[in-house]
């Protein structure tokens, strides 16, 4: 049998260094066993995936190094590798299931739904819902079916509680409860199928024989793994890592910790320091050795020396890891990874238009252009009392503007613009005053070029990081009342 795993990310948003994480230990447990690793992308979600995305991911994990030896873009004899190029296989599959008597088309709605939750909560049992309680009249189905109502079809479970068994390479045997299981939606209305059946499916034909993958979806594994007893397949082995976590044994989130792989890139971490950090993610070399390259790893890679301990992702731990690579490496390799990183001629020339204006000797370029190449800019509270806006209003267009720009699809200088535009604008805010505290924020200024300008340059990770920084050291790490007191309020424009 020849070891294969696979990472199938979803192209909804910046790659996420989980998503490298999980990577790294499918690659190094495939080549320890002299199998392949291969990428798969789940773009099911058509309203949320772009190409944009895809291709950001594809360019991280190159840029860190983990390389796949089928996928979209260098294809292999188990294509397509995206899910929204297989739509008629996993119809097939769902509709089999249908024929066997192991899901059934539902037509229930959003409301009833929803009721029917409050129902089992109120009777103070699971909420999730069997097909017993989804299941309508031959009648009521016909009339539905007149009315023109969509239907979804849903895989069948068990009605009754009780233990389902799954077993995990890290865990053992793990015990679940089938009251928790719901009638999973396997196809939805738009014929575009789950992450449940699309994984089943693809994993089995693509011969995957190891699924390793995070610990969220343990609960997910009695769905997967009924779904293999129905075809009549072999489930491949599970294996489910620990989540990521901030210093404070949270799950590693933007709020507290940037996430994106390419914010540290931008930020002059190097892929070899950032991909040594993730290997010591609950994982550690036989010889206790905290500086290790790629090779290195898969060499002495072993799953089992996993710890189950949730792994904190420390900024200040990779900043010191990525110094010892950056110390060693020579001068020659070090100006060379300087040059590619920021001075390169594709850099200058984006920058010079914006500069060049406001120079008169070659010395201004430096000053005009140092944010560009910084990290955090340091918070300078006085520049911020100069502006006109203060208090609640200050905090709201820094705050607003950070979730309008996270929901951004696509970072152009049209789109960044009319964004600003239109949140000033339902916030009854001069454009100019709208835009200092991001002037501020963004170039540590309100003298430099366009913010909007510079933001597109700083690209989304930085220029989301860099607002999210000053956030913080203006109000602290709001509570939870804060952040509904503002919610509201942003839901209210």
């Amino acid at each position: 049998m020849t070891v294969r795993t696979r990472i199938a990310p979803s192209p909804t948003g910046d790659p996420h260094v989980g998503t490298a994480y999980i990577a790294l230990f499918n690659l190094c447990f495939a080549r320890q066993h002299g199998g392949e690793f291969i990428l798969r992308i789940e773009d099911t979600d058509q309203l949320r995936s772009t190409t944009e995305f895809e291709q950001a991911i594809f360019d991280s994990l190159r840029w860190l190094g983990l390389d796949w030896a089928e996928g979209p873009d260098v294809g292999g004899e188990y294509g397509p590798y995206r899910q929204s190029e297989r739509g008629d296989i996993y119809r097939q599959y769902a509709e089999q299931l249908v024929e066997v008597g192991h899901a059934f088309y539902c037509y229930r709605t959003p409301v009833e739904l929803n009721e029917l939750r409050e129902t089992r909560r109120a009777e103070g049992d699971f909420t999730a819902l069997k097909p017993s309680d989804l299941l309508l009249s031959d009648e009521e189905i016909a009339k539905r079916q007149a009315a023109g109502m969509t239907s979804v079809i849903r895989m069948k479970v068990p009605e009754e509680n009780g233990p389902c068994l799954v077993d995990d390479m890290l865990r053992g045997t793990i015990e679940l409860d089938w009251g928790q299981v719901d009638a999973q939606v396997l196809l939805k209305s738009d014929g575009m199928p789950t992450y449940h059946l699309a994984n089943v499916v693809d994993d089995h034909l693509m011969n995957i024989t190891h699924v390793i993958r995070g610990e969220e979806w343990i609960n997910s594994a009695p769905k997967h793994q009924l779904l293999y007893q129905y075809f009549g397949w072999d489930m491949p082995q599970l294996c489910h890592l620990p989540l990521l976590r901030n210093p404070d044994k949270s799950k590693l989130s933007k709020r507290k910790n940037p996430t994106t792989i390419m914010y540290y890139e931008r930020m002059g971490f190097l892929p070899e320091a950032l991909l040594n950090y993730l290997g010591r993610m609950g994982w550690s070399m036989s010889n206790g050795r905290e500086q290790f390259t790629l090779d290195d790893m898969m060499a002495d890679f072993d799953i089992q020396r996993v710890s189950l301990g949730g792994p904190i992702f420390d900024i200040e731990k990779l900043s010191w890891l990525n110094g010892l690579w950056i110390r060693d490496c020579s001068t020659e390799v070090l100006a060379e990874k300087i040059h590619q990183w920021a001075f390169n001629r594709e850099t200058l020339l984006s920058v010079l238009p914006h500069t060049q204006p406001r120079m008169e000797t070659l010395t201004d370029f430096t000053p005009l252009a140092a944010f560009l190449l910084s990290g955090m800019l340091p918070l300078e509270r006085d520049k911020y009392d100069q502006l006109k806006l203060e208090g609640d209003q200050l905090k709201s267009v820094l705050q607003f503007s950070l979730w309008k720009l996270e929901a951004l699809r696509e970072w152009g200088r049209d789109q960044i613009l009319n964004t600003c535009k239109s949140l000033a604008d339902s916030m009854e805010i001069k454009l100019k005053d709208f835009l200092a505290p991001l002037f501020v924020a963004i170039s540590g200024t309100t003298v430099s070029f366009s913010v909007i300008d510079a933001m597109v340059l700083l690209g989304p990770d930085m220029s989301r990081a860099r607002l999210r920084y000053a956030l913080t050291g203006l109000y602290g790490e709001m509570g939870k009342k804060q952040l509904k007191k503002l919610e509201k309020a942003y839901r209210s424009l």
